[in-house]
Order: structure tokens, then C-alpha cells, then sequence
């Protein structure tokens, strides 16, 4: 060829992925070097002309030379606009519509291309500003036996450095109030199981699936029974509510959400067991310490348990609140809790509680 390449030719007798070739526009047809081939020469009355390449964008052009079929990519805007000016009338209809079909092509990525853009904002926008739905969506989809799982292995990995407090009055009454409560949630899945630690630290806390840890401190500092069943109440509320799941898969974030929908039990206990003692101390958001504030109120009424307890204990830890801003705090602070407490209990029935099967005093000394 006497210049450089300008279009790729297809046919019988050229390599398959076709040959570098150079055309040439004149106006009685076409003139195309081939490599190691003699020039061929074709008229635009043995032409046919479509639109093809990946983009749409190329001029296929076919013939037959000495019987072999022959088709030229073209798209070299020069040649293509000179095949244009000299192509006869009669061959303009097929230029037209081949110029009309690459516009359509065009019009359609660009449209697919705007329909995933906006696919993907849209996306982002549902994870960004939905994702607390999309998380509770996500713990529908977990079986309880998967939560148990992963509420074993943490608090295996918590008791191991740990005191426990095995038998004696206090695992006896934490035992007897967690029971009276669980028979009082409907539809209850969980099989609740309470430990007790020897601690100074005033708390108690859930762990998914039914496990509750509650620290010898907490018992040392309440008043009554009805205090630490407040307590329980609302922790085994966070449980039934599945709050602790929901604070696992928005910490782990999507990985975890597809992990689930996928069915992936051991990824999903895995992921969690990643976290390791974190799961213990995970902090609850300030709507849902409220919802099992709330839940757990109407347990104890349904228990017939005093709900003066509860509120009375929200208010002594008022005390040490003084000096925090709630906004500032992911807990409501207890004086607020204690005071919408107030308002959801005059709400209830009146009733006279039932007391408890042991002597409160005696299971503080033992102690």
C-alpha cells in the first residue's frame, strides 16, 4: 500500500480478525488496497452500506470481487464524509438510514448510560439516607438460631475474663424476675439466659439472641427488686426488639447486609465475631434506648411488677447526669427518660403488684 492504512478488510482469503486496508473515494466507486493483493476497484452500484463497529459509529461497506465477499470497516471521518458527497442517489436511502440507525444507537447508550448513573445515585442515595431501614430489612432476614450464634460467641469471649457468679440468692432472684418477664412477651422466640457477674460497675446489658449479663453492682446499688426488674425489662426489650442485630449490621455496613440476603450464616457469624468484645459495648441509639424504655414499662405492668422501680432508678442515675447535655449523648439522659417514663405509666391500668419469692435484703448480704 502505497500510504497508510485507513479502514479493516474482512473476506474469505484474509486473516480472521481482517487485514489493514486502505480506501480511497472517487466518484465512480471505490478503490481498495489490500496487503499482497492487487487493487480492487468497485463501483457504488456494487456496493451495499450498513452502520456496525462496537459504537455504531463505522460505515460497513460490502462487495464481491472475483467471487470472493468482501467488507470494509470505515472510520476515517474524512473517508466517510467523502463516500457521502460522492455516492449516487439511488445509494442515499441506505445512507440515510444507516446515519438514522447510528443515531438511535447513540440516543439508546446515551440513555442506558443515564439510567445507570442515576441507578447508582439513586442507590447511593438509598444507602446514604435509608440505611436504617435498610438495616432493619437486612435483621428480618436472620434467623433467631444465627443471633443465638453470635450472642454465644460474645459472650463466650466476655466471660472469659470475667468473674461469674454461679449460685446463691442473687443468680436464684435475677433467675425469678427474668422468668416472670419472659412469660409475659407473646411470640417470644428467646430462651433468655442471665448471668451474673461480679462487678462494681452499676449495669446490665444484652447481647443478641437471649443473653443478658448483669453485674453484681447493679444489685448492690438498687433499692428493690423492681429496680433491677426495670432494668431487665428493658434489656430484654433490646433483645425482642432486635436492637443489638441492628447496631452489628450497621457497624459491619454492606458487607454484612449482602451477607444475609445471600443466606450466608457462617459469614455473617463470622463478621460479628470479628468484632470481638466490641458486640458487648456496642451503644444503642438514643430512638431505641427510648422504644425499650417505653416496652419495657408495659412488661412490667403486664408482669405485675411495680414500674416505680424503673423510674425510681432512672432518677438516682439523674444524679450523675448533671454535668452532660443531651444532645451531646447518644443515651437520652436519665432524668428525661425518668420523666417520660412518668407520663407512660399514668397511661396504664391501675393495678396491685405482685411480690416477688425472696427477701431483697437477703440477696444484697449475700453479696
Amino acid at each position: 500500500m502505497n500510504d497508510s492504512p485507513n479502514a479493516l478488510c474482512f473476506g474469505s482469503n484474509l486473516p480472521a480478525a481482517g487485514a489493514p486496508c486502505r480506501v480511497e473515494v472517487s466518484s465512480a466507486g471505490l478503490r481498495v488496497e489490500l496487503p499482497d493483493l492487487p487493487a480492487e476497484a468497485i463501483s457504488f452500484t456494487g456496493l451495499s452500506v450498513t452502520a456496525g463497529g462496537f459504537d455504531q459509529d463505522q460505515l460497513v461497506v460490502k462487495w464481491t470481487h472475483g467471487g470472493v465477499e468482501r467488507t470494509a470497516y470505515l472510520k476515517d471521518p474524512a473517508v466517510i464524509t467523502a463516500f457521502r458527497q460522492a455516492a449516487p442517489p439511488d445509494l442515499m436511502p441506505h445512507l440515510e438510514r444507516t446515519a438514522a440507525h447510528v443515531r438511535r444507537a447513540r440516543s439508546g447508550r446515551r440513555t442506558l448510560l443515564a439510567v445507570a448513573v442515576g441507578s447508582v445515585i439513586g442507590l447511593l442515595l438509598i444507602l446514604w439516607l435509608g440505611s436504617d431501614a435498610l438495616v432493619r430489612m437486612a435483621v428480618t432476614h436472620i434467623p433467631v438460631e444465627w443471633e443465638r450464634s453470635i450472642g454465644d460467641a460474645t459472650r463466650g469471649q466476655f466471660l472469659a475474663g470475667q468473674q461469674v457468679v454461679k449460685e446463691g440468692p442473687a443468680v436464684a432472684a435475677v433467675q425469678e424476675i427474668t422468668q416472670r418477664l419472659a412469660e409475659q412477651i407473646p411470640n417470644n422466640p428467646y430462651t433468655f439466659e442471665v448471668t451474673v457477674v461480679r462487678s462494681d460497675v452499676v449495669n446490665a446489658f444484652a447481647l443478641p439472641g437471649g443473653y443478658v449479663i448483669v453485674f453484681t453492682g447493679l444489685l448492690k446499688k438498687a433499692d428493690s427488686p423492681d429496680e433491677v426488674a426495670g432494668v431487665l425489662s428493658h434489656e430484654l426489650n433490646h433483645v425482642v426488639l432486635r436492637h443489638g442485630l441492628e447496631r452489628i449490621v450497621k457497624t459491619l455496613g454492606i458487607v454484612a447486609v449482602v451477607t444475609i440476603f445471600v443466606g450466608n450464616q457462617e459469614g455473617l457469624v463470622g463478621l460479628a465475631k470479628q468484632l470481638g468484645i466490641e458486640l458487648a459495648t456496642l451503644k444503642f441509639g438514643r430512638e431505641q434506648e427510648m422504644e425499650a424504655d417505653l416496652q419495657g414499662l408495659r412488661l412490667l405492668h403486664r408482669a405485675k411488677i411495680a414500674s416505680d422501680g424503673m423510674i425510681h432508678f432512672f432518677e438516682r442515675l439523674s444524679e450523675s447526669d448533671k454535668l452532660q447535655v443531651e444532645l451531646l449523648s447518644t443515651h437520652p439522659m436519665s432524668a428525661a427518660r425518668a420523666e417520660r417514663l412518668k407520663a407512660a405509666a399514668a397511661t396504664l391500668p391501675k393495678q396491685e403488684p405482685v411480690p416477688f419469692g425472696f427477701e431483697w435484703k437477703a440477696v444484697q448480704a449475700g453479696l
